[in-house]
């Protein structure tokens, strides 16, 4: 388990050195791969990628990795990197204000291809998003021949189709959402999120943790919707075996998987709504 948003600095990012890498996720220095790969597997250590990445002007800001339970397979675990171009590291940011990233999943035991994804991290908040939509599809690169230089072509593949993001999302900024509708698009954020009966009600994931938070067009209130559901840290209340109310409080969602499954399902809940709406 892990924390998506602790390696944030959110005004001002630096590019993670070696040191700090191997600190936030070792298996990105993998060797070798793990024992249950197959002869077909070939293993490229993480930090290859990385390194051609920057070359390509594309640093890393954030190193995570899942905790396993099986000892043998530390060191070889899920990770997730996500990476902002030089040219906007350094820079003074506004709240409100958002930037491109690239999100690289991997793993060294079988479990996970190389996948890319379209990220947008805005400045309200830690709020580091992962962009599903129909012109960017995920980008997965197996274990196998030339992997460095096919995620390098996934990454500028990707890169080439951000604009069409930056477009939709100044859509959203000028959709108007009723009560009713933000009420609509909570409870399906909610469904995605918890499976049966969800310890917290619609406008509970509706509530704004700041004052600019506070509008009721469709990006503002999709940014509250996927704080409040990913970062976690809602009152709520849940019934224990007697049927009994209790208090509780919501967790962050720290899987590697479950945060990328979130962060993209609430996207694509958002472009439904703006169909709707148009």
């Amino acid at each position: 388990m892990f924390s998506i948003q602790r390696a944030y600095n959110l005004n001002n990012a630096i590019a993670l050195n070696n040191d700090r890498l191997k600190r936030e996720a070792p298996s990105v220095f993998a060797e070798v791969a793990h024992d249950s790969t197959s002869a077909r597997y070939t293993q490229i250590p993480t930090i290859q990628v990385v390194d051609a990445l920057r070359t390509e002007g594309w640093m890393p800001v954030l190193a995570a990795e899942t905790r396993v339970r099986d000892a043998s397979k530390m060191g070889f675990a899920k990770h997730l990197l996500r990476f902002r171009h030089q040219d906007e590291l350094g820079r003074a940011f506004q709240v409100h204000d958002k930037v491109s990233e690239i999100v690289v999943v991997n793993s060294h035991d079988g479990t996970s291809t190389y996948q890319l994804h379209a990220g947008i991290f805005r400045f309200a908040c830690a709020n580091g998003m992962i962009v599903a939509d129909s012109t960017l599809e995920t980008q997965r690169v197996r274990h196998s021949g030339d992997v460095v230089g096919n995620v390098i072509e996934g990454v500028y593949s990707i890169v080439e189709d951000l604009p069409e993001v930056e477009s939709k999302i100044e859509r959203f900024r000028g959709i108007r959402l009723h009560t009713d509708e933000q009420r609509a698009l909570a409870g399906a954020a909610m469904a995605l999120r918890w499976d049966g009966v969800a310890p917290v009600v619609a406008d509970t994931v509706l509530q704004p943790k700041r004052v600019s938070d506070r509008g009721d067009d469709l990006w503002t209130v999709f940014n509250r919707i996927q704080e409040n559901v990913i970062r976690g840290g809602l009152r709520g209340f849940t019934h224990d075996q007697n049927g009994r109310p209790k208090r509780t409080r919501t967790r962050e969602v720290k899987s590697v998987n479950e945060n990328v499954r979130l962060n993209k399902a609430l996207w694509m809940l958002a472009d439904e709504m703006a169909k709707l709406k148009a």
